[in-house]
């Protein structure tokens, strides 16, 4: 399907089109389609797909998807939403939704001490729209609620005043239309070596390279519901690696790590002559099965028989090893009949390459026969099931080769004695494609409902939005059907708003029939899940008894406190509907989708959460970096170009007993609009170098110099650093005063108690202690720019501190006399002339 529908808006009477368009071998030729899953009348073996419903009744709301049919299969569609509104009624309140600031520690807004404050939002959904363009398929730009107008409070704040911009009134208007991109890094499975530009294809278009580090950019095509991602090995070194990529919908950029399979090194073979590949025989295990070659079955490209010398290299997935399953390719699916996409569990996928021995030219090979153990196969059902499966690079979906039946028995030889085994035998030709699967549809599905947090407080209000959440399908438990250490399949999604849904096998009847291992990472960082050990929390998993000691919760550190702290595993026991304890999450039916969706934060869910360092951020024009659509044009905002996010670090170095927070204060410095003005605040702890006795290093966040956000002049920011506690400044960065000197004006800096500036125009360097990095992800932008000013270098990354590199500013400080007012605490709000 290389189109969808979009979902629309509409007020009663209006005209709505909705079109889909598929392409294929041969080129589909029917189109049907489906209102709330009931096909619609008149509309079946339609020859385009375009859908026109003109005089909206109410009745007519709900999912429509089409289905586009050919001799080779169908395909179905995303569903589009159509929501119908009453005339006069208003799909945008002007009345903003509540969502909470935290205000700086000095700052409590009520006796209780809370900090929070509520600055409003708009929800950005759609707001009606006119009729399409003629053709009715169109591009439709769309309105869609956003903020009309902000108004500036004065919150009262340590005896001063903290500027803070709120949202006063929403309305429709224009869409934001974000970039979408896939960012990350390609690298080997088994070594990690970077893949050096390689290539990149969406579908049959290649639209890149990798970098030296193996770093790669993709640009998501509008309208793109899965993205399937090809990448190539100029080398042929490393197997091809199909990927379908999770994506933000809503606009900036998802970090991804690729792992690609090193080719398993050729054997030589005489074409002339029958022979036997083992596949999965790798660390002493019995092989699933075995590629049998006969005489003559290696073929030029032409046609013609080639008997010569063969370089064989089969290269085997092996789902035993569940360190396998990040290299495997695509998400194991496949269209079925009715043209949905449905998942497979596999036993094993394997990538052929043979080539003449001499020339080293491509071959092919047919029919060849595959023949799989079926003491391989412990659930009997799957024996009847199991099929051969090619991959579709183009579409990322696995077709169907041929069905392996049950053949007879033979004699092999197993630990040192002789026992009858039982086959599953089929055919297949290997011509284009290279990558097979040995494979069975499985239908006992359901979906987990997880949330990420900023920290381990867990409140609503704090969700890290952009997250990629993988989950791994492991195989049942001893005595059930299967070996436990096993994998069946994987998926992805990337939290949004309300967390995310992963699709996950799961059974009704046992508990423990199948489990499910669960990460999260957000731009390449590992979030921690909450601890099963010494003791089991419920109310910090997110689930409440009993259904959580139902899905057996375990951390993966709960047997040995060495492991990492950042996967859980669970039971994926199917709720039963008629138990209330299991209907509120976070295992939901495959048939509730929406439910899981929709499901409200006061609902069992499960989490994980960021370890970081102690920080904290302000920004006077409040804006969410995990959600684009937050950003808000004003000459206040922190970040002024919503496409394209530049971080600024400096780094301190603080000679003194223990850790010290730092304070960075930015205002406007030249530009008329915000001289003097707040743009924010960044408070960051420093942390200890453990190769210095009494130092400690803190990387602050600074407003970067440059344009505001209407691009056409350029502001400087006013930055002032400055230490808690007693200190002293007492040295500077070389290179960085001869830089502000050669840069005028010059901040003051008379107070040895801080260090102030100019914020740069250029992007400095480690050698100047500051540290630029530009990215489409705010995030990411910050998490690179903070690993390199751990480090002290300007193309490195560290997670330990190195006080004693790289650092544009340094202070010696000592314990302060208690119940003295520290200048860290007056520059909360203080204006910018002091």
């Amino acid at each position: 399907m290389v189109l969808h529908p979009a979902g629309r808006v509409r007020q009663a009477g209006q005209d709505v089109t909705f079109c889909c368009k598929a392409a294929g071998t041969p080129a589909p030729l029917k189109y049907y389609w489906y209102h709330n899953g009931t096909l619609l009348e008149g509309t079946a073996a339609r020859s385009s797909g375009r859908l026109a419903l003109r005089g909206l009744a109410p009745e007519q709301a709900g999912t429509y998807h089409c289905k586009a049919s050919s001799e080779a299969g169908a395909i179905r569609s995303a569903p589009a939403q159509l929501t119908v509104l009453a005339q006069g009624q208003q799909s945008c309140r002007a009345e903003p939704e509540p969502s909470l600031v935290e205000l700086p520690s000095e700052c409590p807004q009520n006796a209780s001490g809370s900090r929070w404050y509520n600055v409003g939002r708009c929800p950005a959904s759609p707001c009606p729209g006119g009729p399409a363009e003629p053709s009715g398929c169109g591009g439709e730009a769309g309105l869609c609620c956003g903020v009309r107008r902000m108004e500036l409070r004065q919150v009262p704040c340590a005896g001063s005043l903290l500027p803070l911009k709120v949202v006063a009134e929403c309305g429709c208007g224009p869409c934001a239309q974000p970039r979408v991109l896939v960012r990350g890094r390609v690298t080997a499975a088994d070594t990690g070596e970077p893949l050096r530009f390689g290539h990149i294809f969406l579908g049959a278009t290649k639209v890149g390279f990798t970098g030296y580090q193996g770093s790669f950019t993709i640009e998501v095509p509008p309208g793109t519901q899965r993205l399937v991602a090809r990448f190539v090995d100029g080398q042929q070194r490393l197997v091809d690696a199909v990927k379908v990529l999770p994506f933000d919908r809503r606009g900036g950029a998802v970090y991804q790590e690729v792992k690609m399979l090193r080719k398993k090194e050729p054997v030589e073979l005489d074409g002339g002559r029958s022979n036997a590949i083992p596949l999965g025989e790798a660390g002493g295990r019995e092989p699933v099965a075995e590629l049998l070659l006969p005489a003559g079955a290696f073929l030029r490209p032409s046609g013609e028989v080639f008997n010569g010398t063969v370089k064989a290299s089969v290269t085997f997935v092996d789902p035993r090893d569940v360190g396998s399953a990040s290299a495997a390719s695509s998400d194991l699916s496949f269209a079925n009949a009715e043209g949905e996409i449905v998942p497979l569990r596999t036993y094993g996928m394997f990538a052929v390459d043979f080539r003449e021995g001499g020339s080293g030219a491509e071959l092919r090979a047919g029919p060849v026969q595959v023949r799989m153990d079926a003491g391989q196969v412990g659930m009997p059902e799957h024996l009847r099931k199991m099929k051969l499966w090619s991959l579709n690079p183009e579409s990322g979906l696995w077709e169907e080769e041929g069905v392996l039946r049950p053949a007879g028995g033979g004699r092999r030889r197993r630990r040192k004695r002789r026992e009858e085994r039982t086959f599953l035998v089929g055919n297949l030709e290997i011509r284009e494609r290279r990558l097979f699967n040995l494979d069975v549809p499985e239908d006992r599905r359901c979906f987990v409902k997880v949330r990420a947090y900023s920290n381990e407080k867990f409140n609503p209000y704090e969700q890290l939005e952009g997250v990629v959440v993988s989950l791994i399908n492991l195989e049942p438990q001893p005595g059930f059907p299967s070996n436990p250490r096993a994998w069946g399949r994987f998926d992805s999604a990337v939290t949004g708003p309300n967390g995310a849904c992963l699709p996950a096998f799961c059974d009704a009847r046992r508990p423990d029939a199948y489990a499910a291992l669960v990460t999260a990472t957000l731009g390449g960082e590992e979030l921690e899940a909450v601890a099963s050990s010494p003791k089991l929390n419920p109310n910090a998993v997110g689930v409440a008894q009993p259904y959580l000691g139902k899905l057996g919760y375990r951390r993966s550190d709960h047997e040995d406190a060495a492991l990492k702290k950042t996967a859980f595993q669970i039971n994926v026991a199917k709720p039963d509907p008629s138990n209330p304890d299991e209907s509120n999450g976070p295992v939901y039916s495959y048939r509730s989708l929406r439910e899981c969706e929709e499901a409200p934060v006061s609902a069992n869910h499960l989490r994980f959460y960021r370890v970081e360092v102690d920080k904290y951020e302000y920004n006077v024009v409040p804006f969410k970096e995990s959600d684009v659509t937050s950003w808000t044009g004003d000459y206040l905002a922190w970040w002024p170009n919503p496409q394209e996010f530049r971080a600024c670090f400096i780094k301190v170095r603080l000679q003194g007993p223990r850790e010290y927070m730092v304070r960075s204060r930015n205002v406007g410095g030249g530009h008329p609009r915000t001289r003097g003005r707040l743009y924010g605040l960044r408070d960051s702890r420093s942390v200890r170098d453990p190769l210095l006795g009494d130092a400690s290093g803190a990387c602050v966040e600074f407003k970067c110099g440059g344009m505001l956000f209407d691009q056409s002049l350029a502001d400087r920011t006013l930055v002032t650093v400055v230490p808690q506690g007693s200190c002293r400044r007492t040295a500077i960065n070389g290179l960085l005063r001869d830089y502000l000197s050669r840069h005028p004006p010059l901040a003051d800096n008379n107070h040895t108690g801080a260090f102030s500036m100019l914020a740069p125009l250029d992007p400095l360097g480690h050698n100047y202690g500051i540290y630029t990095v530009t990215d489409q992800n705010p995030r990411l932008a910050k998490e690179i720019a903070i690993g390199r000013c751990f480090a002290g270098t300007s193309d490195g990354f560290s997670r330990e501190m190195r006080a004693g590199e790289g650092t544009a500013v340094t202070f010696e400080c000592q314990e302060r006399p208690a119940g003295t007012e520290s200048l860290f605490q007056r520059l909360l709000s203080a204006p910018a002339e002091a």
